[in-house]
């Protein structure tokens, strides 16, 4: 009896570029997306005052840049 498996493409999976901090393998979309949560948390708190605005602007961008990254690949 023979087996089908239609997932078998025979390409290998396409691997995300990785950065090697303190010996683990770090993808550079999660960096990517710690960075710009940073940079729009300091933004925002900067621009509202409001640490709750900042917050929740930073996990919305980081979280958007983290579903871009997985749809793309």
């Amino acid at each position: 009896m023979a087996v089908v498996n239609p997932t078998d493409t025979g390409r290998p999976p396409a691997r995300a570029a990785t950065v090697n901090i303190a010996g683990t393998a770090w993808p550079v979309y999660k960096l990517e997306a710690l960075a710009a949560a940073a940079a729009v948390a300091l933004l925002i708190a900067l621009i509202t005052g409001s640490a709750q605005a900042a917050v929740l602007a930073a996990a919305t961008a980081a979280a958007l840049r983290w579903l871009f990254a997985l749809v793309r690949a």
